[in-house]
């Protein structure tokens, strides 16, 4: 058993629980995930690692709640257990040798990205972040992020704190004014990553991102994750979940994303009616 020692609510839907996890937290990298699972009835669900103290023996995992088991999750409280937790998982992001870097995050990819930006700068990089959300209520983690970064630049698609648009239009400009930039790594919803590896392309800066593909197993026997990457196969949980932005097909990535979307909705409903246990109800 794997006990939540803290708790905190980010913004809606976001929340954050640190756990100890010992032997998970001696070896985990900036990039990796783990695979929970709540009980003896749940899924298995990843999330990346977001911070970890190896003195604590504990790791930080920030998810936002859009399905049954996040759901589930967020309604954990400090003292609560999750029965299985298995990592660290996937290939870590290599931070060293970088001078100059530009780390993009949008809604709740910032969580994902928090970790990239801190172990860059910790690495000697200069750290240029940037991060998004549709409304400044969703923003999170913005002292965090200020304290990884030379410089924070912040954008609201509604305009209600920092900039009034998109991420990738503080990242054109800083592409336009910046000419020896490293590296961008862009994690966040699947048509900003796109965004953001269309536009590095044209500038000619390599572009990392971090692949949100559908897992069971994590360990590349099911291939239920496997995503397209410079006309190859490949799976994210043993072959990212970071990857050559300019190699990766977005759009069949987009199309596996909502391939289960109506059964999880239909799943959502019956636990939202009668807790899963079946009998008559009007789900059935």
């Amino acid at each position: 058993m794997y006990k939540i020692i803290r708790k905190e609510v980010l913004a809606p839907t976001m929340k954050l629980i640190e756990v100890e996890a010992p032997e998970i937290a001696a070896k985990v990298l900036p990039g990796n995930f783990i695979i929970f699972r709540i009980d003896e009835k749940g899924e298995r669900v990843p999330l990346t690692v977001a911070d970890f103290d190896r003195n604590k023996g504990t790791i930080t995992l920030i998810f936002q709640e859009v399905g049954y088991t996040t759901k589930h999750l967020g309604r954990l409280e400090v003292g609560d257990a999750l029965l299985d937790l298995v990592g660290p998982l996937g290939e870590h992001l290599p931070v060293e040798g970088y001078k100059k870097v530009i780390c993009v995050g949008g809604g709740s990819g910032t969580a994902l990205l928090y970790p990239k930006a801190k172990a860059f700068h910790e690495a000697g990089a200069e750290v240029l972040t940037i991060t998004g959300a549709r409304t400044q209520e969703l923003l999170i983690l913005i002292d965090e992020l200020k304290a990884a970064s030379n410089e924070l630049f912040i954008a609201t698609d509604d305009g209600s704190f920092g900039h009034h648009g998109f991420v990738t239009d503080i990242l054109q400009e800083l592409l336009e004014k910046h000419k020896d930039v490293d590296e961008v790594v862009a994690i966040g919803p699947v048509p900003m990553m796109k965004a953001c590896a269309e536009l590095t392309k044209k500038y000619n800066v390599h572009c990392v991102v971090s692949l949100n593909s559908i897992m069971v197993d994590g360990t590349g026997m099911c291939g239920g994750c496997r995503v397209i990457v410079g006309g190859e196969t490949k799976f994210t949980c043993v072959d990212g979940p970071a990857f050559d932005g300019h190699q990766v097909d977005f759009d069949d990535l987009m199309r596996r994303l909502v391939y289960y979307r109506e059964h999880e909705a239909r799943v959502q409903e019956h636990h939202e009616c009668c807790g899963g246990k079946g009998g008559d109800c009007k789900c059935h």
